[in-house]
């Protein structure tokens, strides 16, 4: 299940990343990613892939993930693979960790 079948055409984009910016009303017990700065960090982590050139990347907002007490969070697809990223360092290194150099910023990973 899940798995990319040998006629699906190719992927339009290498990575997709998409970034919570899900905003609740103040005082909600589970919270939001953009109570916790996310909009701000999917607009540098857009700024930054562009500036280090990397082709085929799109990065998204999306609304909520339903990982609310975890974030804010962004999951990279196609691999699915969930990131909390709380500063524009954590940014940096998913960006060169994962999208760069192909592996996974793994410290921080999302639990299953």
């Amino acid at each position: 299940m899940g798995e990319r079948q040998t006629d699906d055409p190719p992927l339009f984009y290498e990575f997709h990343v998409f970034a919570c910016v899900n905003r609740r009303p103040e005082g909600h017990s589970r919270g939001s990613c953009a109570a916790r700065g996310s909009e701000k960090l999917r607009d540098y982590m857009k700024a930054r892939a562009k500036e280090l050139g990397l082709p085929r990347v799109r990065i998204n907002g999306a609304a909520c993930l339903d990982r609310c007490e975890l974030g804010p969070c962004i999951v990279v697809y196609p691999e699915g693979v969930w990131y909390r990223v709380n500063s524009t360092r954590d940014i940096d290194h998913v960006l060169e960790a994962h999208l760069v150099e192909g592996g996974r910023a793994s410290e921080l990973l999302l639990p299953p």
